[in-house]
């Protein structure tokens, strides 16, 4: 049974994402603040946000970036991310946002699959972008380094060159404004195809239950290379007029000092700064009482724990759910309803509709004319579903079905008033810290290893309840290894949310009879032991 939320349909303009946050701007807006640098108190208004993008775009121009064309963004929080990701799409071209805490190897592999032609970094990150860069043949003239860097192009030269934005003319439903990677329900990372509607179908959506208006102070303190940050920060809060106050990383001590010194009154965050929020001494030494709302995405959120943050703040918070396939919200706890449970996900957004299926029989469970219906996998179609996953029909098939719903991979149960909770998880994916992590991609590196002869990867709880990977190890005959080797090995190759937190040494890695990992199986084992 296909089911809807009780908010009625929002119009989604058939625009592009830099037309529908920045072309209709009021003239009384231009010189509000967009943009603050956290660290320096540096602001960028919206009239000079506006002017660096338009640059941005001419660079690209000039230099032969356009339609087709996809250009790398490498960069924690910092103002210029926002100059150069809608400068990147303003000129037409197609932005890949790399995590910065990647290796060179990693984000190598993502440059090649996207075929990104330029890529933009900055200082400190330059050694594993080089090396990336060197792994995708991009050539130190198309790299360039927000900050500066002898012999490379710094940001402030290409502005300095003064060349006007590009016309470009495209059909927003058609283009693909970003390429995020995701590893979907299951698998390696891949490119999640997001086109300019997408993202003003999800801004859309997202404004009715979660929009703060343009005297809210928002802290930018989730990564804008992931969707969330990219949708809830970059583009929802632009929208809003609102002001972005930027954090490169996280830092309790430094999330704080901001809250207080910028009076934020608006935080999206993840749930391990929920816990610090809601237990660590050092809150009681800073003011946070501008802070009026807290939304918390991109893992599960315990409703106690949200409690416990909105009692010692004095706030209220809500949650959120999605993908990065769903651009990447689909569900969450409007600001305007106290009667909703924090341990659910809220109802469902505008535009989109969702049914849920048993994961056994494939039936749809029907909504219940009250109380609560049984658990099923959450299928979700909408405007802000991706297009599907690059040069990867197989993946996109398996995640798609033929009358356009989205297989999340997520259990969840709906009530007769359509709220929406997160009850379990089929597919295989290890959330940690709201990162995602692949247990295939951390199987395939064990198995390079010479003395490892079998392993599998799956999610398991560590002393305070975070979800860490863990690996089932099969040794080979006559080879040693401790556990402390598998973990400085996979610590070597990948990004630090990926490494391998514990080992487990085992005969035989349970498997079906088409070779299938049983994850279950070893979930069981981890129990018992």
């Amino acid at each position: 049974m296909v089911f809807r939320g009780p908010l009625p349909d929002v119009e989604i303009p058939n625009l592009s994402i830099y037309d529908f946050l920045f072309a209709s701007i009021d003239e009384a807006d231009l010189d509000r603040i967009a943009i603050v640098d956290g660290g320096s108190g540096a602001e960028t208004s919206y009239r000079q946000l506006i002017g660096q993008i338009d640059l941005v775009a001419g660079a690209l121009a000039a230099r032969g970036i356009g339609l087709g064309d996809v250009v790398a963004l490498h960069s924690p929080n910092v103002p210029a991310f926002a100059a150069v990701f809608h400068g990147i799409l303003r000129s037409g071209a197609t932005a890949t946002t790399v995590n910065g805490l990647y290796t060179g190897e990693e984000m190598g592999t993502q440059l090649v699959d996207s075929k990104a032609r330029f890529l933009f970094t900055v200082s400190p990150l330059l050694a594993s972008a080089r090396d990336a860069a060197s792994r995708a043949g991009i050539a130190d003239n198309q790299v360039i380094v927000l900050d500066g860097a002898e012999g490379f192009a710094s940001l402030r030269d290409l502005m300095m060159e003064n060349n006007p934005a590009p016309a470009v003319s495209f059909d927003p439903a058609e283009q693909i404004a970003v390429l995020p990677y995701s590893s979907g329900t299951t698998g390696r990372p891949k490119g999640v195809i997001l086109t300019d509607r997408n993202l003003v179908a999800n801004v859309a959506q997202s404004l009715p239950l979660l929009g703060a208006d343009a005297d809210a102070r928002v802290l930018a303190v989730l990564p804008f290379f992931h969707i969330y940050g990219m949708t809830v920060l970059l583009n929802m809060a632009f929208r809003s007029r609102a002001r972005l106050v930027t954090m490169p990383r996280f830092d309790l001590a430094e999330f704080l000092r901001i809250i207080q010194d910028f009076r934020i009154n608006w935080a999206f965050i993840a749930p391990p700064i929920a816990v610090a929020l809601a237990k660590h001494p050092l809150i009681d030494q800073y003011d946070l009482s501008s802070m009026e709302v807290i939304v918390s995405g991109a893992a599960p959120f315990d409703g106690a724990l949200g409690k416990a943050v909105a009692d010692r703040l004095g706030c209220l918070v809500r949650q959120g759910y999605g993908m990065s396939e769903m651009s990447p919200v689909s569900h969450s706890i409007p600001v305007s309803r106290a009667d909703i449970p924090l341990s659910s996900v809220g109802i469902t957004l505008p535009n989109i509709e969702c049914k849920l299926i048993d994961p056994a029989t494939g039936d749809e469970i029907e909504m219940p004319a009250e109380g609560t219906s049984a658990p099923g996998e959450l299928l979700c179609r909408g405007p802000n579903i991706m297009r599907g996953y690059l040069g990867n029909d197989e993946a996109t098939r398996a995640t798609i079905d033929d009358d356009g719903f989205l297989h999340t991979g997520d259990i969840a149960t709906v009530s007769s008033e359509g709220i929406v909770s997160i009850v379990d998880r089929l597919k295989e994916l290890i959330k940690y810290k709201g990162y995602q992590v692949a247990p295939a991609e951390l199987e395939a590196l064990l198995l390079t290893h010479a003395s490892i002869a079998d392993a599998a990867v799956v999610g398991a709880h560590d002393a305070e309840g975070e979800e860490v990977p863990k690996a089932f190890v099969v040794v080979q005959p006559g080879a040693e290894i401790t556990s402390e080797e598998v973990m400085a090995f996979i610590a070597e190759h990948v990004a630090p949310h990926k490494k391998i937190r514990q080992v487990a040494f085992i005969d035989t890695i349970p498997k079906s009879t088409s070779g299938k990992i049983l994850r279950k199986d070893l979930r069981s084992l981890e129990v018992r032991a």
